[in-house]
């Protein structure tokens, strides 16, 4: 089983950037396709980004592609996202997820693992 912590939140500017890290440990990390969340106050876990398990294939969903990197380094046991032109509908709780099995799903109920988020807050 693999324990994951985000860290790397906080506030910024709109326009600002910001990288969040998601460290990974008691598991074996590149056996897991990973991916980011968010979430805010009243709605549902939203999808942002998923890497397989070399990182040779990512996927993001439309509102960040273009702003948005997502990354992983296998031997730190950590995955990174990489936020630039940040606008203030970015606000939300970030987790980062691993998923037993195939990689691409952008379901978060598919996740086995979870992270216990870190808050990200764009300013206007």
């Amino acid at each position: 089983q693999v324990q994951l912590a985000e860290s790397g939140g906080g506030l910024v500017q709109a326009g600002g950037s910001m990288r969040l890290s998601c460290a990974a440990s008691g598991g074996t990390f590149s056996n897991y396709p990973m991916a980011w969340f968010r979430q805010v106050p009243g709605k549902e876990r939203e999808f942002v980004a998923v890497i397989s398990w070399g990182g040779g294939s990512t996927s993001y969903t439309d509102s960040v592609k273009g702003r948005f990197t997502i990354s992983r380094d296998n031997a730190k046991n950590t995955m990174y996202l990489q936020m630039n032109s940040l606008k203030p509908e970015d606000t939300a709780v970030y987790y980062c997820a691993a998923k037993i099995g195939p990689y691409g799903s952008r379901r978060y109920h598919e996740y086995n693992y979870w992270g216990q988020g870190t808050q990200v807050t764009v300013s206007s």
